[in-house]
């Protein structure tokens, strides 16, 4: 390895390390917080994409959430079953289906938001205000970027697995 790079390396396994915590963290919250409300995590990762974009073909929302289309189906499905999301015919494509948050929905979305935002808010309470300010910049730079290298079917090269 160059000498330039060691510094980019390092920083690389302590990012990896110090997000593989926060990820596994969040997913036994997520999993403790929202199951409590009678969905899974996925469910409720559909239900705030639908929350934050609106209706969306179940194609779109599928893509959302990184699942294939039959998955998504058996969430939407089972949401639906709930009461929490509603199928209707698209506007503009007879053949497509728009899904969307029904009243029911919205509200529970509102309450599990509001949980765990109140659950941030005391998380940051500690923690100066520009540090406060500069982590969600960066989490969204870095969630953009791999979302990008996603998107551009990037993968590990065999010779770092």
């Amino acid at each position: 390895m160059h000498k330039v790079q060691r510094p980019l390396h390092r920083d690389a396994v302590r990012l990896y390390a110090a997000l593989s915590d926060l990820v596994r963290v969040y997913q036994f919250r997520d999993r403790d917080r929202i199951c409590c409300h009678d969905i899974s995590v996925t469910q409720c990762y559909a239900l705030d994409a639908l929350g934050r974009l609106g209706a969306r073909t179940l194609n779109e929302l599928a893509g959302q959430l990184y699942l294939d289309k039959s998955t998504a189906s058996r969430v939407v499905s089972t949401l639906e079953r709930k009461g929490y999301v509603t199928r209707q015919a698209h506007p503009a494509d007879r053949r497509a289906v728009l899904i969307d948050l029904t009243s029911t929905g919205r509200k529970l979305l509102a309450r599990i938001q509001d949980d765990l935002v109140e659950e941030t808010r005391q998380l940051l309470a500690d923690f100066e205000p520009a540090v406060r300010e500069a982590a969600p910049r960066l989490l969204e730079r870095l969630a953009r970027a791999a979302e990008q290298r996603l998107d551009h079917g990037a993968c590990i090269p065999a010779s770092i697995a």
